[in-house]
């Protein structure tokens, strides 16, 4: 048996409401809260960033997991917004983590899926015996053109998974991914904000993806929607996921415990691995999650996860996600919110 020993999510405290950014505009903050399904974004601090994140995820990972972070064999960290655009960031997380000098480092880079797909090597090296402990991270602090309708939903936040084939807590029982060049969502060298094809990032790319790996590991697994106790959508808003889910023949109840975008917005990367994460937070042994990641470009992953008798020893040794997005918030205003986002740029002669 081979999968999740440990996992935890990090949260920012900063958080915008819908109102305020689309009051900022002259939007009509109403009819953005129902397009969108949701009500307020996490931002992250000023001294927060897609590093600090992943360490933050994988401090409380490892304190569920129980283990020595020396005998982590991998640290993957999937992003869109990495800090740098040459350093990798998993140099400086496993250094922070105390993990050892042996650990292969490897930045991860696919859109929204770069968390999944992390994880999913993660899985495959604990899987073919070559590490005992393998750490899949998703992390982003994502951006959004000022007045664009990426603005209302980029987020910050982020979760780790440590894999291996002892105590495990989740095993994985299979994944399935499916990909296509689909070019709906992109951003070049050199540009600041992420461009997007409008409606077309719906139909051809998100539900085409989505629904193509969820109905193609239903069919690879032999399982049926009921099966399942939760199933977890990637969350680029509160609409797509529930369509999606509705689609490919779940229910309402078995979608709403991952459905955390109302409360954070989408955190690219960090999306449908948090929203595994707030299940897993509440999961009972037996328990089977369904999860499917999307990432522009376009693909997704996705995994049939099922809970063991270890997942209720350790849900309580780190922060539940639902309980970080209830916790000590603090509201900025849009000026405050621009700030911390660096989005007053000079231009540079």
């Amino acid at each position: 048996m081979h999968g999740i020993v440990g996992w935890g999510s990090y949260v920012p405290r900063f958080r915008i409401k819908v109102e305020d950014i689309a009051g900022q505009w002259g939007a009509d903050a109403a009819a953005f809260k129902r397009g969108l399904l949701l009500q307020e974004k996490t931002v992250p601090g000023l001294d927060e960033d897609t590093i600090t994140i992943s360490v933050a995820a994988a401090k409380y990972a490892i304190a569920r997991a129980g283990i020595d972070p020396r005998e982590i064999g991998c640290c993957y960290i999937g992003s869109e917004s990495h800090p740098y655009a040459v350093k990798p960031s998993g140099t400086v997380v496993i250094d922070a983590i105390g993990a050892g000098p042996e650990c292969h480092v490897a930045d991860f880079e696919f859109a929204c899926k770069a968390g999944t797909e992390a994880m999913f090597v993660a899985y495959s090296h604990v899987k073919s015996g070559v590490m005992r402990y393998a750490l899949g991270i998703g992390a982003d602090t994502s951006q959004g053109a000022p007045g664009d309708a990426l603005e209302y939903t980029a987020s910050a936040g982020g979760t780790a998974y440590i894999m291996g084939g002892e105590n495990v807590a989740a095993e994985i029982v299979d994944t399935y991914s499916f990909t296509s060049d689909t070019p709906d969502f992109w951003r070049r060298e050199g540009e600041f904000y992420p461009r997007h094809a409008g409606r077309f990032t719906g139909e051809p790319a998100y539900f085409h993806h989505v629904l193509g790996a969820t109905r193609g590991m239903l069919e690879k697994s032999g399982l049926e929607p009921a099966d399942f106790r939760f199933a977890v959508f990637h969350m680029p808003n509160g609409k797509f996921p529930l369509k999606a889910g509705k689609e490919a023949g779940f229910r309402q109840e078995q979608l709403e415990q991952g459905w955390v975008v109302n409360l954070m917005g989408n955190t690219y990367s960090g999306s449908s691995p948090t929203g595994l994460a707030a299940c897993l937070d509440v999961a009972e042994p037996g328990d089977r999650i369904l999860v499917t990641s999307f990432g522009s470009g376009a693909g997704s992953d996705s995994f049939v996860i099922r809970c063991t008798d270890r997942i209720k020893e350790i849900q309580k040794k780190a922060p539940a996600t639902r309980d970080q997005l209830a916790d000590r918030r603090i509201y900025l205003d849009y000026g405050k919110y621009v700030a911390y986002r660096g989005k007053i740029r000079m231009n540079q002669l």
